[in-house]
């Protein structure tokens, strides 16, 4: 597994979090990676240790080759590489919306795992759903996730709930930076000052989530918890229940849902 062939192409914000941890847990050397912003793909290589590349093509002799571009490029990436992708190869496409039926009618000879991960990979907590179809092999799958849990946590999910994970768990993360920057607010308008109010902030929802992810109890379970008979708890709950909080978080992972279905047209 350390002498892995791993190329990459497109050191974003995405593929390069992504890259970053995989670099990390394997032979960096081995690691190629590209990007059609040149100064930006060599300042990645040499903080990682990885091999920058000047084209696509010279990636293509990678195992395993992650495609870390959006959706709009994907069809002058496939110009330039389509056909001369190996059969040995398993493309990585982290690609919002674009199914893997899509992907093959750029490159029919080409075989595809479908990912999306998050940008929380920047710190190995990422929440990555990965899916395939039976030409990938039990191994390579395996291989896949080995791969993609340096950067957090894997799962394989049907691609019909790809665009719910890009909803959830991409976009999420910037959903969850709004109640952090929008409880901070709050904490300044109370008095706190403005730095320790993200710490306090940001903490709060990073113990919740713990809570959540290891006491296995329903998040309304935990709620209930905190609220005491008349307390101050249950007094701000009633005032998001006001303000339709849980409503706007049901539109906004709706809606973003639904724009990764577009995309994938």
């Amino acid at each position: 597994m350390k002498s892995l062939k791993i190329g990459c192409i497109g050191t974003g914000a995405m593929g390069g979090a992504i890259m970053r941890a995989v670099c990390k847990n394997f032979d960096s050397a081995a690691i190629k990676v590209t990007d059609k912003n040149v100064e930006m793909g060599k300042k990645f290589a040499a903080e990682t240790g990885a091999t920058f590349v000047d084209s696509n093509k010279d990636v293509l002799d990678c195992d395993y080759i992650f495609l870390a571009v959006k959706p709009q490029f994907l069809g002058d990436v496939f110009a330039e590489i389509g056909a001369s992708i190996p059969k040995k190869a398993v493309m990585i496409s982290m690609a919002a919306g674009v199914k893997i039926e899509k992907l093959e009618s750029f490159a029919p000879n080409a075989r595809f795992v479908r990912m999306m991960p998050n940008v929380c990979a920047q710190i190995g907590e990422a929440m990555t759903a990965v899916t395939y179809k039976d030409n990938i092999s039990s191994d390579e799958a395996d291989v896949v996730k080995e791969i993609l849990s340096c950067a957090g946590k894997v799962e394989v999910v049907p691609e019909k709930l790809m665009d719910c994970v890009t909803a959830v768990s991409g976009s999420g993360p910037a959903f969850v930076f709004m109640f952090i920057e929008a409880l901070a607010d709050a904490a300044v308008r109370c008095g706190m000052p403005r730095a320790q109010s993200y710490t306090y902030a940001a903490q709060t929802v990073y113990g919740s989530a713990g809570m959540v992810l290891e006491s296995g109890k329903h998040p309304a379970a935990l709620k209930d918890m905190v609220c005491s008979p008349a307390g101050t708890t249950i007094e701000g709950v009633a005032t998001l229940e006001e303000n339709g909080f849980r409503n706007a978080v049901i539109k906004a992972v709706t809606a973003a849902c639904e724009k990764s279905i577009a995309l994938g047209k």
